[in-house]
């Protein structure tokens, strides 16, 4: 397993994440998941 550190520029961004993947039912990882599913899905490859 691979262990990966975020830092976030400060509480503001940190507990609007932390908001979001709360009210999707979402692990920190489910989060980062998903948002890379919606990177690739604007960006055409």
């Amino acid at each position: 397993m691979v262990a990966i550190r975020i830092e976030f520029d400060d509480d503001e961004q940190y507990e609007r994440l932390k908001a979001l993947k709360k009210h999707r039912g979402l692990t920190w990882k489910g989060l980062l998941l998903e948002g890379e599913k919606k990177v690739r899905e604007d960006i055409p490859e």
